[in-house]
């Protein structure tokens, strides 16, 4: 027979979690959030359950069950792995009409945990006939439909209004975070940059209004100011405007530029910060920026203009003497100044050195060199933007990771 489905307003009330291991660490949470009181009764719990005990938000009693635990409950999860003992705790809760969810035997429980998930308002709970995976799945299939707004939702809600800066990540579609393309989705008007991911514009509206703020290198370019001013007049319009970038908004992004404009003509912003490239691009080729007993620091730094130009502001001598990682954006056109400046202030010529075009797309590829030959390289190989280029000891780091993964091919 089919379960009657209902959502339980626990806030305030207690709830009686029996069983401190990996069950109860996955439950506890939601129950947390939902503003329940809760007692974890068990001789041990999960470290992520310790760590919410000593923030003084569960209670745990450190020993086994006993009959009486479960008077004043108003739910009940009976998560330990003895299935006597969590028949006894059923037992007790049956015989005192409390709910109970039973961890290790659906068709003895009295109530199921469903799968649930949330989008803003809209709660999602999906049992699927007590079959804990195939709920999952499907709960997951809901929420990624109401994010990305293959489901609309926004019948009869508040549309968001204004503007929002939103990052678009390195350049794989997939890599948007979820209210980023969840306030796509919402979009009247997207103004998107020549490195915001290209593909999501295929899933907008067709009456969605798309504005071209490429900035293209020594090619076709549209003034910051006039990109402030279409953002602002397009809100003022009474249309939700998406300011599509590459990467985050505030990574040489110009994303304080269009917030400050924005301020100054009283047009709401809403920022979703993105995954920079920076640090995505290479750990999609292979290289952590940081690695233990290699890099304790790592420098993101633009370099738009070479460094013996006026307007640059960057320490190279500081960089050069640095031990960190060095990740350089807009640099291959400029690579050969770079490498020579950084040997002159004192960075080995032998570093490594690694340019990846591409980062996360399928057209990714990537040289590797050290500073003495990186320039050369890169000519040779015909790498253009967008790539960025990784300089310091972790690229070896990379290159030991595969060369284990080269030897354990079969």
């Amino acid at each position: 027979m089919s379960p009657y489905l209902l959502g339980l307003r626990l806030s305030g009330r207690r709830v009686l979690v029996v069983g401190g291991g990996r069950v109860a660490q996955r439950r506890v949470p939601a129950l947390l959030d939902a503003g329940a009181e809760i007692t974890i009764v068990s001789t041990s719990v999960t470290p992520a359950l310790d760590d919410l005990i000593a923030a003084g938000r569960v209670t745990w009693e450190a020993r086994p069950y006993q009959v009486g635990d479960c008077d004043g409950a108003w739910l009940v999860q009976a998560c330990t792995s003895d299935k006597a003992v969590n028949t006894a705790i059923a037992a007790e809760a049956e015989a005192k009409r409390i709910w109970c969810v039973r961890a290790d035997d659906k068709d003895a429980s009295a109530a199921w945990t469903p799968a649930s998930g949330k989008v803003d308002e809209i709660g999602i709970a999906v049992t699927a006939g007590g079959d804990p995976r195939r709920a999952a799945g499907i709960r997951d299939a809901v929420v990624s439909a109401l994010r990305d707004g293959t489901v609309d939702a926004r019948r009869n809600r508040t549309k968001p209004v204004g503007v929002a800066l939103v990052g678009g990540g390195p350049g794989d579609p997939g890599l948007i975070t979820v209210r980023g393309r969840q306030l796509l989705a919402q979009a009247d008007v997207v103004v998107a940059d020549r490195l915001a991911p290209r593909a999501l514009l295929d899933e907008l509206a067709p009456d969605v209004e798309l504005v071209d703020a490429a900035k293209v290198p020594y090619g076709r370019s549209l003034s910051q100011e006039k990109i402030n001013e279409l953002l602002i007049s397009h809100a003022r319009q009474g249309k939700f405007v998406v300011r599509l970038k590459g990467g985050d908004p505030y990574v040489f992004g110009r994303g304080g530029e269009e917030m400050l404009a924005c301020a100054r003509a009283g047009i709401p912003v809403t920022v979703v910060p993105g995954i920079t490239s920076a640090v995505a691009v290479p750990a999609a080729a292979g290289v952590p920026v940081t690695h233990r007993g290699v890099s304790q620091e790592f420098h993101v730094i633009s370099v738009h203009v070479a460094p013996d130009h006026p307007q640059s502001t960057v320490d190279w001598p500081g960089l050069a003497r640095s031990a960190g990682t060095l990740v350089l954006m807009m640099a291959v056109e400029r690579i050969g100044a770079i490498a020579e400046t950084l040997i002159r202030d004192g960075r080995s010529p032998e570093t490594p050195v690694m340019v990846v075009q591409d980062g996360t797309l399928p057209t990714q590829r990537a040289v590797t060199a050290s500073l003495s030959t990186v320039a050369d390289r890169v000519v040779a190989a015909g790498i253009r933007p967008p790539a960025i280029v990784i300089v310091g000891d972790v690229v070896r780091v990379g290159q030991e990771v595969e060369m284990v993964r080269a030897e354990r091919v079969p």
